[in-house]
């Protein structure tokens, strides 16, 4: 199964019909793929070879992510001014009943080194549940995007697809996952966890984008995918793609806090086996 389109594929297309007509939040979805395709045409503009800042050890930043945000705001703000936006670049409200929460360019170490695994990834949030999901791959053509209760899909060059997780058992399941490499502390747990996954399953990929590697779950290119450490914008639109395609998202304990701190996804029967070994 290819992953999406061959590299360097265009933009989506510029009219696709509305997710979910007979939901009040089909607008809204619509509003995210507008801005995720947006900040997509900066960033594929921008190509490679841009100077990373690093805000952390490890941790880069860029001109073109403060400008794809600065473009995601702009059509979300013109789209749906009364929500406010939480970004990883600009910052914003921590908590609010309804909140835009926005990676403008997910996977920045990636789009530095030029690997084309790169994400822009929205979600609104509502009572700390994501209801609206766009990712958005601007290199390999594929727009993914969820509306909580009326299901997932996935658009290409050559239409819309709906999404489904795999039915595939653990013992033939590849799962991606990524290092905590915000948080060096959390290393000897992630690796004894990571021992204790690879032992179970067919094969463990690292990409380095949590956002398309949950779109991949949900598109059953990916069986599960873990990883600790994150922030509400690395998982919330990706999480719900998983749920919407069918899958099980969920903390490493089971719970429903996987919007921060640790995630576990997959399709039923592999979430189910990964639980009780993270």
């Amino acid at each position: 199964m290819s992953i999406g389109g061959p590299s360097g594929a265009g933009e989506a297309p510029a009219s696709v019909p509305a997710m979910a007509p007979e939901s009040p939040l089909g607008p809204l979805a619509d509003l995210a793929r507008e801005a995720a395709l947006a900040a997509g045409t900066l960033i594929r503009a921008a190509g490679r070879g841009v100077a990373p800042e690093e805000k952390a050890t490890h941790d880069y930043v860029t001109a073109v992510d403060r400008a794809a945000e600065e473009a995601i705001r702009g059509v979300l703000g013109r789209g749906a001014p009364a929500i406010p936006v939480l970004g990883e670049e600009g910052g914003g409200p921590d908590a609010a009943p309804e909140l835009w929460v926005v990676d403008p360019l997910d996977g920045t170490a990636n789009f530095v080194h030029g690997f084309p695994a790169v994400g822009v990834s929205i979600a609104l949030v509502r009572d700390g549940r994501p209801v609206v999901g766009v990712v958005h791959a601007p290199f390999l053509g594929e727009t993914y995007r969820a509306v909580r209760g009326a299901g997932a899909s996935v658009e290409r060059e050559d239409g819309v697809s709906p999404l489904v997780v795999s039915d595939r058992p653990p013992s033939r399941a590849i799962a991606s996952t990524g290092l905590p490499f915000r948080r060096r502390d959390a290393l000897p747990r992630f690796l004894a966890t990571f021992e204790r996954v690879f032992g179970a399953i067919e094969d463990i990929r690292r990409p380095g984008a949590a956002a398309l590697d949950l779109a991949w779950v949900a598109a059953g290119v990916f069986d599960a995918y873990f990883e600790l450490g994150l922030a509400p914008w690395d998982v919330a639109a990706g999480g719900l793609l998983v749920e919407e395609a069918g899958g099980r998202v969920t903390d490493w304990s089971g719970g429903d806090g996987w919007v921060t701190g640790e995630i576990l996804a997959g399709n039923p029967a592999v979430h189910a086996a990964l639980l009780g070994l993270v």
